[in-house]
């Protein structure tokens, strides 16, 4: 699809909003009208955006809508409204976030929370000047909620730690996350975790004053390390940190999980863990590649309960192949027989550098409109389960523009999880991937350090991966 700018360089914000309509397109901008395909013309005047569509060089539909006041906010609310007023009028879809295309939509709202905005008003604002449906709007307030009140409670000192493991014993139909298989990578671990510890020797001095709230390791799967270096690894990380206020280890793959593994995560200290079935339909576990079935799911779960595990997270997604609302109910009776204290219900979103991505004919995909009432089934489930929703985040294609969101039993709350949303803590990242933030809260300046994605880049540029760190600090610090 292509795409016309007059008048402003919001190239970006143009592409989000057509990808609501249009996904897993390839977006070229170009400069003249094609005589092929579809153009979309987004033009800036002095009163506002316009938005024409073309379709084989003809004008099929136009918008106009004004801007009220100054800024790039009201400015980029004016452009998206203009090309879904525009491309509404020839397509029909199911858009039930209106033109909020970022990824955290809470944060949105606590923003105007913050400005002193009673949830009426705000439920006004993302209805009438966002297009959000009144389901959407109502949530995003609940979660925005949920999610200040762990902020404001946060010490003014403190900061959260990520800790990632790039590894997992195989790779998902729909991960694209920066993952390597164990097999192909079992003799890097060992010096995976040298360079680790050298990150961690600098990053617990950078941090040495500060307070951390959370420690998180998560991946990949840490847990797919052997019995030996995940105790390494959590012997490394109680020897360079002091204790957090929460502990979270993902061990979300049942496959990885032993006995003798889940007694070290309670020996170091950690008090939350996530085992996650992703769905307890079989036959879909194998189409996914995932090395596990629901028996050992439920053995693991059952295990880590004997164990002294009593914070467990249970991670599925919505809209898997072939999965519709009687597997999706299947699972959420499961999960509510185990009385887990929180479950992250994923919208499966079909990511660029996934292996669903490159073979997306082959499977059937679903619909906005059941993915709309699968969502429905688990909100209805973990209301009754007494679990209230606390954490949101949104991603690029995700099947009918949903969300991902985090249910929890009353003061389950996963404070990492809020504080990557709401972006008002410091969070240090190490290992391969990880992406530090640093927050100055009285700017609400963030200045991010990215980490090589590659294990063997990062296990051979771990000192360069430290002086990006300390380069940034030192200049964050002025």
């Amino acid at each position: 699809m292509n795409y016309i700018l007059k008048g402003h360089s919001y190239a970006d914000d143009v592409v989000a909003m057509l990808m609501l309509f249009f996904p897993n397109l390839k977006y070229t901008r170009v400069e003249e009208i094609a005589d092929d395909g579809i153009t979309c013309l987004s033009e800036r005047t002095d009163k506002g955006f316009a938005a024409v569509i073309f379709e084989e060089g003809r004008q099929r539909a136009q918008s106009f809508v004004p801007i009220r006041f100054e800024g790039k906010k009201e400015e980029k609310r004016a452009l998206g409204m203009s090309i879904k007023q525009a491309v509404e009028s020839i397509v029909s879809a199911h858009i039930p976030w209106g033109i909020l295309t970022g990824v955290r939509p809470a944060k949105f709202v606590s923003v105007m929370q913050g400005e002193g905005m009673s949830d009426e008003e705000i439920l006004k604002v993302l209805k009438e000047d966002y297009a959000v449906s009144e389901d959407k709007a109502r949530l995003a307030i609940r979660v925005a909620h949920s999610e200040r009140a762990v902020v404001e409670g946060a010490e003014p000192n403190s900061v959260g730690l990520y800790i990632g493991i790039p590894f997992c014993p195989t790779r998902c139909l729909y991960c694209s996350f920066t993952s390597y298989p164990l097999k192909q990578y079992s003799d890097r671990v060992d010096k995976y975790l040298d360079a680790l510890e050298r990150e961690m020797e600098y990053v617990s001095g950078a941090i040495a004053d500060k307070t951390i709230e959370s420690l998180y390791i998560g991946g990949g799967t840490p847990t797919s390390l052997n019995e030996q270096q995940l105790d390494r690894l959590l012997e490394m990380t109680a020897r360079y940190f002091k204790p957090a206020k929460e502990y979270t280890v993902e061990a979300g793959r049942p496959d990885t999980i032993t006995r003798q593994k889940l007694r070290s995560l309670k020996q170091y200290g950690v008090d939350r863990i996530s085992i996650n079935p992703q769905t307890l339909n079989d036959s879909t576990l194998r189409l996914i590649g995932r090395e596990h079935d629901t028996a050992m799911f439920l053995k693991a779960f059952e295990m880590a309960r004997e164990e002294g595990h009593n914070h467990i997270n249970t991670d599925i997604i919505l809209g898997l192949p072939s999965e519709g609302k009687t597997e999706v109910t299947y699972t959420m009776e499961g999960l509510k027989k185990l009385f887990p204290e929180s479950i992250t219900v994923h919208t499966l979103a079909v990511k660029r550098a996934s292996r669903l991505k490159e073979t997306l004919e082959n499977y059937a995909m679903t619909s906005a409109q059941t993915m709309d009432e699968l969502i429905k089934i688990s909100a209805d489930y973990t209301a009754d389960m007494g679990m209230e929703p606390y954490y949101m985040y949104r991603q690029k294609n995700m099947v009918g523009n949903f969300e991902n969101v985090g249910y929890c039993k009353p003061h389950c709350e996963c404070i990492y999880n809020i504080q990557i949303m709401e972006e008002k803590q410091s969070i240090w990242a190490l290992g391969a991937g990880g992406s530090t933030k640093l927050v100055d809260p009285e700017s609400d300046r963030i200045e991010r350090i990215f980490n090589v994605k590659s294990v063997d880049d990062y296990i051979g540029r771990i000192d360069e991966m430290i002086d990006r760190k300390c380069a940034a600090r030192d200049i964050f610090k002025k």
